[in-house]
């Protein structure tokens, strides 16, 4: 039976940097499952693999769509079950990294059934938001769905809006409608997670805050400031820059905002991930012992199949 390797694990861990590893390892290719290194505009910010990297390991959803694009988790999983199907018959086992948790668990779970939503709340909703501000959004998605507030991105409303669009039209919370439905893949999935000590973890995501700016990021976020209302910049790295360009605050601590909003988009990926049982956790560090677990794995799956 065909393998998905999916390596998860919390921004800046160096999933990347083990996933070409087991690419190159498994003469495999790799399947971006970063929902913002899609876009071709964002490469410093985003940690987009360099160009040697690249180079070595097939890769794919890396810079393949635009800022200007409309592009949703529904869309990526027709393409992505598309691509898989395709490789499979020459590339097995294949790579799938990343850290956007909706877009793993489409991968692994399928879309849930989620209601249309009418217009005239929508409308209403939208409405109220702009009367009573990002503060009021999300005490409200506190109130009637404390289980998504727990695991969304608090400085979205795009995604918080929809949640109350939700409850607003069917008396339900969200996260009632994404469990419902589990899709049954024609592949094995293994889940490799990639974590560390949390002060090393720390330390390492600071470095490389640093070393994005040294590489240009002020200069990537000011080509792309005339458009910083689009929801695809809405993004770690950028929006705290757009504050510093807007003149809200110094570049140094726009930079120290990056620093922190980064570190807390890693304990919310932590938290999401360890709701998982499935998942089997590694520290960077331990690939010769994640590629002895994956074979291994393959291996009983094969036996089990009479291969």
């Amino acid at each position: 039976m065909n393998t998905l390797i999916i390596v998860l694990g919390p921004t800046g861990v160096g999933k990347s940097d083990i996933s070409i590893k087991l690419a190159n390892y498994f003469c495999s290719e790799i399947i971006s499952a970063d929902s913002r290194q899609f876009f071709r505009e964002l490469r410093i910010g985003t940690a987009v693999p360099s160009a040697e990297e690249l180079k070595a390991v097939a890769h794919h959803f890396i810079q393949s769509k635009s800022i200007f694009d409309y592009y949703n988790v529904s869309k990526y999983e027709t393409e992505a079950l598309q691509l898989i199907d395709q490789l499979f018959p020459n590339k097995n086992p294949l790579i799938l990294t990343g850290g956007s948790m909706l877009y793993i668990d489409t991968i692994c779970k399928g879309i849930d059934d989620i209601p249309t939503i009418n217009q005239s709340i929508r409308k209403d909703v939208i409405q109220w938001y702009e009367t009573n501000g990002m503060d009021a959004l999300r005490q409200r998605l506190f109130e009637i769905d404390l289980e998504y507030y727990r695991i969304v991105d608090l400085n979205n409303p795009k995604r918080m809006l929809h949640a109350v669009e939700i409850h607003q039209m069917t008396g339900k919370p969200f996260t009632s409608f994404r469990k419902n439905r589990l899709m049954e893949r024609p592949f094995k999935i293994l889940k490799i997670g990639i974590n560390q000590d949390r002060k090393m973890l720390y330390n390492r995501i600071n470095m490389r805050v640093d070393n994005m700016m040294n590489l240009g990021l002020l200069d990537e976020a000011k080509t792309v400031y005339p458009h910083r209302n689009l929801n695809s910049l809405n993004t770690v790295g950028y929006k705290e820059l757009f504050s510093y360009l807007d003149g809200i605050c110094s570049l140094e601590e726009a930079v120290d905002l990056i620093k922190r909003n980064t570190r807390k988009y890693a304990r919310k990926q932590l938290t999401w991930f360890r709701r998982d049982h499935e998942i089997q956790w590694f520290e960077p560090e331990q690939v010769q012992d994640i590629i002895t677990y994956i074979e291994h794995e393959m291996s009983v799956n094969n036996y089990s199949n009479g291969k």
